[in-house]
């Protein structure tokens, strides 16, 4: 047994011995490449600026980045000159906190190695000249405190104390700064236009509320903060799927095609193979009758699924939109982890965030899933050994050739020690890379297994495990696997030898010291490891592999023009992946900066190096997903603060097995330990708040632009931005190269079709071949058009409300609105076309986001729209509808709207409304559908505002138009606010009804007028001077005053005086 054991003891012990000479060959190589890779990177930068600044191309509005010059070298001035405000600017909150977290890092570990290399390199120098053998050291081993005995060791614990310090210090400054930029963000205007940004998502809705009157249940009951309006979200069934099939089918299709009209169509016919072993047999079928029949099939059966969507039943979550932005987060804040009815009610993330197929997961699936995630992770942990101990084995090649498993071994590092040297330097960690790259997809697919509902909380997920992976398996049972093995081999070794049991005993005494120097020889591997890393840092810039997969598939297998868009698109930078390889690095570099000084050193470099690499790619190269604000700095500072703690116990243990964990001078290394706790906790209870939520004082509260509720539902603001995607996402087309379609009219034998205009718009160089729409894409349209890239990352975004008060009426489409069976105007209906740029003129030509600002559109925009009224939309609501009393709290269910009924509120007669000034409760009877009241009128945009269906007597579109035409060129636009605007008909509006016209408080909603704050902090009314009543109303805002207004729903609106006197256009 012993004789079985003894050459895998020598392996890990010979490696377990510094090696100088692996080391410095693998320092060597690693530099002269990186130096290759980087001449090669300044000589291809001008010839291919699509890959390598995609950026100057294709970016949002005017966050071009700087200008790039082709000179050698000519990227590192911008570098230097561009700071971070710029940035800020430029690349976003995400990106500036990524590159901040590097600055964090070269700073911290520039003073580490500081401290360490001018400190602890000479006592462990001296230490070892004086008191450690020539045969038992190297000059390596000299530099460590592998072999230091006695108080030589309390230098090594002073500068663990200073490197504490620094580490918190550093901290606490860039965690302040974080917070600020933090602020900036919530404060700037791109968010403050978010419509996202003051929307609650409120989650794991009871099925007795999922409701749209449910969520006003749930959030009114909570919050004392106007909504303007409520989106229950309903099934989808495998819709998304379906949609998913039919885009995949057709790069199938276009994968063909490509292949098959490069050779002039001259070729066989492709055909596609359904069953058969090994191309043997099976069913033989035309590919493209095949696909273009399996495309049609597709694309009717989404069109077919969409349009009964109304009858899907709803799901556990929806969306309240509130009124200002500072009310969302006040809101949410407020309601953090106390489930209201019990739902949990969150700040709603960016849409594009989201993982649809999570939000309906119930507890009990989230559950399950989570531990059938944690099983399968548990177990690629533990196969992930098997390549960890072919690592540990490779990076002690000595070893295994003294072992004499591999005798070739012996003779090679006999008869070339320099080549050896290399294999032994290189092939480790780069074996461990290899192994590495694959985990992190892994993660991030148990992540979303286990239901994460969006891929920002993914992203913390995955940064959270990968990096307790990295710690665990990495540094933890890499050192371990040495100390077990050796443990156990000189145990069997003198159980073989016959020794006495008191003799075995006696020899466990050396255990402590082989723990000891086991860790501190694994330093070896990590000194080849740091400049491994920065080697593949700078391969990543230059993405060699990147252009010869490309050149390669281009000359091979070929490419479609989708392929080309999406190549020549600005990659996504995965912030998760590279957070936890940083994170795993400073690891590594703090854990052992007080044992070894250079391990600290290489992290340096490593660190330098990197943070001028990695500007330069979110600069130029990579782009954000998704915006989250630097949602992801809290977790890698956690993280960091979790590396200090574990640099501390390593000391600690150091310490105990050097010294004794008996004596009483253990004591010296706990005080930074309780330091770093305390800390934390004082972090947290400083910024954390300030760091999730922005909440405003009361001049940024009184100064929040507030939003009405017409002005959400003008569009249908809430199921447009947080319905579901596939309800709404654009089926692909298949695309040629406009050369071969000659070639593709020959294939379909002369089936040409005149597009048809079933609600949709005709494009240019679009054919319909077969009844199948193809896309015809000329050479210069090859790469992906920056205006639409524009569009679709946030300048023409359809989530924002970044249209001033006039555009949102201005830019508004002639045809928003039909008259129906009911006569009364509709909201507009829910399109399934790409709602981000594709509107449509009056005469179906399509609109590019160009042509919507010109000042033809916007005049012709302008014109009066004919009015009418409908039935409100499925599954919408509208608060001020809620047949609440103004004076109850309580909060009752509302009926569903649906297509096929309506609800009107009974009018109120004067004699229920009281005396002048006195503002009385509504008691509105919930009506059924035998005894409803006849619809009402309302004015030109009334599908605005669904709360005007409360008249008896119908008026005809004719008549309002020619009664708003009278008012609109009169000239005498006034408003007023008093009391007496809550007045029965009779007592405020006879006197200013047209001869012949009725009452406009019979037809006329009754609407606020927009004040504004003056400089003595008093409220003036603002002049309405514009043609067209605005979409978007501004709620009064708070003054000395003007006390807060309680908003309830279906009561009438705030009233304040105005001097200038009552006027006719109260709404």
């Amino acid at each position: 047994m012993a004789y079985e054991l003894k050459p895998l003891q020598d392996a890990f012990n010979a490696g377990r011995t510094l090696a100088p000479a692996a080391v410095g060959t693998q320092v060597l190589i690693m530099s002269v490449l990186s130096l290759a890779t980087m001449l090669l990177f300044n000589l291809l930068r001008p010839r291919n600026k699509i890959v390598y600044e995609p950026k100057a191309k294709y970016h949002i509005g005017d966050k071009a980045p700087p200008r790039v010059s082709d000179r050698f070298c000519g990227w590192l001035p911008p570098l230097i000159h561009t700071k971070e405000p710029e940035l800020l600017e430029k690349i976003g909150l995400d990106a500036v906190a990524f590159l901040r977290f590097l600055r964090l890092m070269r700073g911290i570990f520039a003073g580490v190695a500081l401290l360490t290399c001018c400190v602890l390199i000479p006592i462990n120098y001296r230490y070892n000249l004086a008191h450690v053998k020539l045969k038992r050291r190297d000059a390596l081993s000299m530099l460590t405190i592998r072999d230091l005995k006695g108080s030589a060791i309390y230098g090594h614990v002073a500068i663990s104390y200073l490197i504490t310090i620094l580490v918190l210090g550093l901290v606490f400054l860039h965690g302040r700064a974080m917070v600020k930029l933090r602020n900036q963000w919530f404060k700037s205007p791109e968010y403050m236009q978010s419509f996202y940004a003051r929307t609650l998502a409120i989650t794991n809705v009871p099925k007795r509320l999922q409701t749209d009157a449910g969520l006003n249940e749930i959030i009114g009951n909570a919050s004392p903060y106007p909504v303007t309006s409520i989106h229950m979200a309903r099934t989808v069934g495998e819709l998304p799927q379906l949609i998913e099939f039919h885009n995949q089918t057709v790069r199938d299709f276009e994968a063909i095609l490509v292949k098959y009209l490069k050779a002039g169509n001259t070729r066989a016919r492709p055909v596609v193979t359904f069953g058969g072993i090994f191309g043997f047999g099976g069913v033989h079928k035309d590919a493209i009758e095949y696909y273009t029949h399996k495309l049609k099939q597709t694309e009717a059966a989404v069109e077919t699924y969409r349009s009964r969507i109304v009858d899907r039943k709803p799901v556990n979550y929806g969306f309240v939109s509130l009124a200002a932005v500072p009310y969302a987060h006040i809101a949410a804040r407020n309601l953090a982890r106390k489930h209201p009815r019990g739902a949990t009610v969150t700040l709603a993330p960016n849409p594009k965030d989201i993982i649809w197929s999570n939000m309906t997961k119930s507890k009990r699936s989230l559950s399950c899933k989570r531990l059938i995630g944690f099983g399968w992770l548990s177990v690629i942990c533990f196969l992930s050994l098997i390549p960890l101990l072919l690592v540990a084995a490779l990076a002690n090649l000595d070893g295994v050739a003294a072992a004499g498993y591999l005798p070739f071994l012996q003779s090679w590092s006999g008869n070339s020690s320099f080549t050896f040297a290399i294999v032994s330097g290189v092939v480790p960690p780069a074996v461990s890379g290899i192994f590495t790259v694959f985990l992190p997809r892994i993660m991030r697919w148990l992540g979303k297994y286990q239901g994460a509902p969006t891929h920002a909380r993914l992203d913390r997920a995955v940064v959270a495990r990968y990096f307790a992976f990295l710690v665990i398996s990495q540094l933890i049972v890499f050192t371990l696997i040495g100390v077990i093995l050796n443990s156990v081999t000189e145990l069997v070794d003198s159980i073989g030898r016959r020794a006495s049991a008191k003799e075995i005993l006696a020899n466990l005494d050396k255990l402590p010291g082989r723990i000891s120097k086991t860790y501190i020889n694994t330093s070896t591997y990590w000194l080849k490891f740091f400049p491994l890393r920065g080697f593949l840092v700078i391969f990543d810039l230059a993405q060699i592999l990147n252009l010869l997969w490309i050149s390669f598939k281009t000359r091979v297998f070929g490419r479609t023009p989708r392929d080309i868009r999406e190549w020549t698109q600005p990659p996504g930078f995965e912030y998760s992946i590279y957070y936890s390889n940083l994170l795993f690095m400073a690891a590594v570099g703090l854990i052992f900066a007080p044992l070894v000084p250079l391990v600290a050193l290489a992290a340096a470099v490593v660190f330098w190096i990197s943070s001028w690499i990695y500007k330069y790619q979110l600069m130029y190269v990579f782009t954000t997903k998704v915006e989250t604000g630097g949602r992801l700095w809290n977790v890698v500072i956690n993280r960091v603060l979790v590396c200090l703690l574990m640099m501390q116990c390593l000391m600690i243990l150091t310490i105990g097995l050097q010294l004794s964990f008996r004596s009483v001078k253990m004591i010296i290394a706990i005080p930074p330990i309780l330091g770093i706790i305390v800390f934390k906790l004082w972090m947290d209870r400083k910024f954390n708040k300030n760091f999730h939520y922005y909440l405003p004082d009361e001049d940024e509260l009184r100064a929040a632009h507030v939003h009405s509720t017409r002005a959400d539902t003008v569009k249908q603001k809430l199921q447009t931005r947080f319905g579901h995607p596939s309800l709404h996402a654009e089926l692909f087309t298949p695309m040629v190269h406009a050369e071969q379609m000659q070639l593709l009219r020959q294939v379909y034998g002369g089936k040409i079709e005149e597009e048809g205009n079933e609600g949709k718009a005709r494009e240019p160089n679009v054919q319909v071949l077969d009844g199948l729409r193809i896309a015809a894409i000329r050479q210069s349209d090859l790469q992906y058009d920056p205006v639409l890239y524009s569009r679709d990352r946030g300048e023409y975004a359809f989530d924002n409300d970044r249209f001033s008060l006039a555009s949102t009426t201005m830019l508004s489409s002639s045809r928003v609105s039909q008259v129906n069976d009911y006569n009364r105007m509709s909201a507009p209906p829910l399109s399934y076309a790409p709602q981000s740029y594709a509107r449509v003129d009056r005469d179906g030509a399509l609109l590019s986001p160009q042509s919507i600002l010109t000042p033809s559109f916007i005049d012709s925009q302008s014109r009066p729209s004919p009015t009418g009224h409908s039935a409100p939309p499925q599954g919408y609501f509208d608060p001020r509808l809620s047949p609440v009393p103004a004076h109850s709290g309580q909060h009752q269910p509302l009926p569903m709207h649906t297509r096929d009924s309506s609800m009107s509120p009974r009018p109120i007669s004067a004699a229920s409304q009281g005396p002048p000034g006195v503002r009385h409760s509504m008691h509105i009877q919930e009506p059924t559908v035998s005894a409803m009241p006849r619809p009402g009128p309302a004015h030109e945009n009334s599908h605005h505002s669904l709360s005007v269906y409360s008249q008896d007597t119908p008026r005809t579109s004719s008549q309002l138009q020619g009664r708003y035409a009278d008012q609109h060129h009169s000239g005498q636009r006034q408003s007023s606010h008093s009391r007496d605007s809550y007045l029965p008909p009779a007592q405020t509006t006879a006197a200013y009804a047209p001869p012949g016209q009725p009452h406009l408080r019979d037809s006329l909603p009754t609407f606020p007028q927009p004040y504004t704050s003056t400089g003595s902090g008093s409220l003036s009314p603002s002049s309405l001077n514009h043609q067209q009543p605005s979409a978007i109303e501004e709620v009064p805002r708070i003054s000395p005053e003007h006390p807060p207004v309680v908003f309830q729903f279906g009561a009438p609106g705030p009233s304040f005086p105005d001097p200038r006197g009552p006027s006719p256009e109260q709404y």
